[in-house]
């Protein structure tokens, strides 16, 4: 882990903030989006009662730190340096337990998002408007607007109106949470407009309707093309990924146990009854690309492969770039390091 003070570690990996009031979900939406608990199993999850610190490098795009703090942190205890927190953090969630009087959780946002910003004016901050499953409708509607209301006239009241919130409705019970996910970490890519640009050029190549650049591991959609997200398609992306892996740890392992389920080799077609064909290839060791094609575009099958090759090729030109660009930086931390002082006032000298 960098040096928190370090002005390189918040561009090598950044850091996300789970935050909110005691059971709120903080902790089951970790264990669910990137340990695979069953929602059912975090019923028994105990009560956070210290910051959690998680590291999630399952890609060179999906790599951050996750901090999972209690709901009872206090800002004003004079042992919480929240100044060295919140210096280093790409993105704030913050957990407002939607079934819950939720007028104590408005007034922590508050006083969480003030420090924040003040400390760190370029956070990313996410709310969370979470257990959403318990509601109708309606309710989950209006319950959204009155949290966006207050929360955006308090901030107006404080003379703060520049600080941007965005809200997301989500539970464990659905996709919502992994959805809402996928918006957070791509505020944190750095490539995100290219990827989006590469997504597009290769849908209007190849007769495509809709395409994903996923993480196989945890589900989370990095990038996709410019035209607008629908909450079914992604459900069924999100499922075809599941079928693929549970049946390559079934069929595609060695006779002795050994190999990985997904590769270079993997790949996947699946017909729906809706005369649309689901189309999944690997791109790299932890990113698949997820197409919806019309079956009569996927009679081309021959040109969207050959596009497909071109696609993981600028891809991993993008890859490259990026851990170019890591080393450079870790490089000049590195100098940096070398020149501070001693603790008796003189440089240090390189050996």
């Amino acid at each position: 882990v960098l040096d928190f003070n370090d002005p390189f570690s918040t561009e090598v990996k950044p850091r996300i903030l789970l935050m909110g009031l005691r059971r709120s979900g903080k902790s089951s939406i970790q264990k669910v989006v990137f340990h695979k608990m069953s929602p059912n199993e975090t019923l028994f999850l105990e009560s956070t009662n210290k910051i959690c610190r998680e590291d999630v490098s399952n890609s060179s795009f999906v790599n951050f730190q996750i901090w999972d703090f209690p709901g009872q942190i206090d800002f004003f205890d004079p042992t919480f340096d929240y100044e060295m927190i919140f210096r280093g953090t790409g993105a704030l969630i913050f957990v407002i337990d939607s079934q819950d009087d939720y007028m104590e959780a408005l007034a922590r946002l508050h006083l969480t998002v003030t420090r924040a910003y003040k400390v760190n004016p370029d956070i990313n901050f996410e709310i969370f408007i979470h257990k959403v499953d318990g509601l109708s409708d309606d309710h989950k509607i209006e319950t959204q607007r009155d949290i966006h209301q207050r929360a955006n006239d308090d901030l107006a009241d404080a003379g703060l109106e520049k600080i941007h919130l965005s809200f997301y409705l989500t539970s464990i019970y659905d996709h919502s949470i992994f959805e809402a996910f996928s918006k957070v970490v791509q505020k944190l890519i750095p490539q995100l407009p290219t990827l989006e640009n590469l997504l597009n050029i290769f849908i209007s190549n190849s007769g495509i309707e809709k395409a994903f650049l996923f993480d196989v591991v945890s589900k989370i959609y990095i990038a996709t093309d410019s035209t607008p997200v629908d909450m079914q398609t992604y459900e069924l992306c999100c499922d075809m990924i599941d079928v693929v892996i549970d049946i390559s740890c079934i069929y595609g392992l060695k006779d002795d146990g050994t190999g990985t389920p997904y590769d270079k080799e993997s790949m996947a077609i699946i017909k729906l009854n809706n005369t649309t064909v689901l189309y999944l290839k690997e791109v790299t060791k932890f990113l698949a690309l997820v197409c919806f094609v019309r079956e009569e575009s996927f009679e081309r099958k021959g040109l969207i492969d050959y596009n497909f090759h071109c696609f993981r090729k600028a891809i991993q030109e993008v890859f490259e770039v990026r851990m170019k660009v890591v080393r450079s930086r870790k490089h000049q931390s590195h100098l940096q390091k070398k020149k501070r002082p001693t603790p008796n006032g003189t440089p240090r000298m390189p050996l």
